[in-house]
């Protein structure tokens, strides 16, 4: 309960707070963090070295300041989630290639949105049950049981249904069948046998199988979302792509591993395009194939 105090009473002050000195309190704090967290900071730097060798370190380390600004801005939108309606919601994110979401949730084999740790991923969610759309979220539980409920009871105010990524395997069958939207975060670490080896930024990764499995099981789209903060519109941009290929050719292990890659390709490709907004300082490459060196 103790280390729920400080979180809640941060959390007050950027909800009551004016927008604009919320995000600058935050993205100040986040400037903090990556001074102060040493373990945090050599772990973005040798992220970055793993996935682009060829830039400089100052390069590295401007993307690395650029990231943490970005979970600042980030930790000042959610108090305030509270504080949006359709009404006001224009000033908060607007849609790029809803048409993509629309079409593939139309087929009514069910949606899963295919997404990552990229900018204001907890806006985009937010956002899009906000117009309507609601959606299961498979989360991990936070450590801290007092923060878990305040963020889930955020998360959940429009409707979304947040699951525990363990006790919610099963639920995507039944989801996918009764042809809904499960938003899931695909760019973590992962431990065999929840995880397959793909390459990521061409170094081999353990990423989780299970979106491909139930894909090729029941046929559902496969999106690739994203919501990234867009400085010249001063506001977040959710993003929806068309839906993936799945390869269906009867051999579920190879197929598992074939729509896996092509699922972290395109999220390779999203991260690509924006790279100061993807979150560098989690050890992506900790779990290695047999017999291959710790990377960190």
């Amino acid at each position: 309960m103790l280390e729920f105090i400080p979180a809640w009473l941060m959390a007050q002050l950027l909800r009551w707070s004016p927008r604009p000195v919320a995000r600058a309190i935050a993205m100040g704090f986040g400037s903090l963090v990556l001074t102060l967290h040493g373990r945090l900071r050599r772990t973005g730097l040798r992220n970055l070295e793993l996935a682009f060798p060829n830039i400089s370190l100052e390069e590295r380390e401007r993307i690395l300041r650029a990231l943490f600004r970005s979970m600042g801005r980030l930790l000042a939108e959610v108090p305030k989630f509270p504080t949006w309606t359709r009404r006001n919601a224009e000033r908060l994110a607007q849609y790029d290639g809803l048409e993509n979401y629309l079409a593939a949730a139309d087929r009514g084999r069910g949606v899963f949105l295919l997404t990552g740790h990229i900018g204001g991923w907890e806006v985009g969610s937010f956002f899009h049950s906000l117009m309507g759309h609601t959606m299961h979220i498979v989360v991990r539980d936070l450590d801290n049981p007092y923060l878990d409920r305040y963020i889930r009871r955020l998360r959940c105010l429009h409707g979304n249904e947040t699951h525990d990524k363990d006790t919610f395997a099963r639920g995507l069958l039944a989801a996918m069948k009764k042809g809904e939207t499960v938003g899931v975060l695909m760019d973590t670490n992962m431990t065999p046998p929840q995880g397959v080896f793909v390459n990521f930024f061409g170094i081999p990764a353990c990423t989780a199988s299970g979106v491909a499995r139930v894909a090729q099981h029941t046929g559902a789209a496969v999106v690739p979302a994203y919501t990234v903060w867009d400085e010249k519109l001063r506001r977040y941009r959710v993003c929806f792509e068309p839906a993936l290929p799945t390869v269906n050719t009867g051999d579920a292990e190879a197929d598992a591993v074939t729509n896996t890659q092509t699922y972290t390709t395109a999220l390779e490709n999203i991260i690509r395009r924006y790279p100061e907004q993807w979150l560098w300082v989690h050890r992506r490459w900790k779990t290695r194939p047999q017999g291959e060196p710790g990377l960190y």
